[in-house]
């Protein structure tokens, strides 16, 4: 039986004493000794931040809070552009804050013919991963080989409970005591790839329809913010087709 293992490490980096250069020759010598899959070396304080593309539709609450992230440091990423399939009025909060930073925005309205991947292909074509932040459309096989990089989604609950338009209706009309928030790659099979990051929180009785959305709309807006922390700091690996270990 073939086995597999992955590791980490994590260190103090001295520029100085091992150059940069240096570094990526000694690991890159050091995965082939032991036959390595993949072997990434980062320098947070030197390597360029990952370049990503944030793909919405009409709710804000996600991309909102990815941008203000973003502004604030606390997302090691740069984000090239804003794509959704929604129009958003000029005087809009994203709009001005995406004009603001200098963030192109780019609307392609989509039919059940025409999801205008081609398009969104050419736009996302620099990028190091993508971000779902409640994209309603489903991305197709031929879109996620032809991208190649990680696709990064954030799904309205604990998969695979309450899936489909309206969750959270869902869930409060049944009455749960826990609702939750999941984060995970987009792979062919709809939602059903490997789980970076799950959040929960109590709800009961004494919740309405209104307060129970936004705990929920919290819960995703950390649950995500929290995955794309830990795959930039290269502490997701995925295994086994469906399962992740997080570091």
């Amino acid at each position: 039986m073939e086995s597999t293992s992955s590791i980490v490490l994590d260190f103090v980096f001295d520029p100085a004493k091992w150059p940069r250069a240096q570094m990526e020759e000694d690991f890159l010598k050091l995965s082939q000794t032991f036959n390595a899959m993949r072997s990434v070396v980062r320098v947070p304080a030197l390597d360029p931040k990952y370049k990503i593309a944030v793909l919405a539709s009409k709710q804000d609450h996600c991309l909102v809070d990815l941008l203000h992230g973003w502004q604030d440091g606390r997302l090691p990423v740069d984000i090239t552009c804003v794509i959704s399939n929604h129009h958003r009025a000029s005087n809009t909060h994203v709009i001005r804050f995406l004009e603001r930073h200098g963030i192109p925005y780019h609307c392609l309205s989509t039919t059940k013919e025409d999801k205008r991947e081609g398009e969104i292909l050419e736009l996302v074509q620099n990028t190091n991963f993508l971000i779902l932040a409640r994209y309603m459309q489903i991305l197709s096989r031929n879109f996620l080989r032809s991208y190649g990089n990680d696709v990064i989604n954030i799904h309205h609950g604990l998969l695979p409970s309450f899936k489909g338009g309206h969750p959270s209706k869902q869930a409060f009309e049944a009455g749960v005591k826990l609702i939750g928030a999941t984060s995970h790659f987009v792979t062919e099979e709809l939602d059903e790839g490997p789980i970076i990051e799950q959040m929960v929180e109590r709800v009961s009785h004494r919740d309405n329809l209104q307060s129970f959305v936004q705990k929920s709309e919290n819960l995703e807006k950390q649950c995500l913010r929290s995955a794309i922390r830990s795959y930039c700091e290269l502490r997701v690996l995925p295994y086994e087709e469906k399962k992740t270990v997080v570091f």
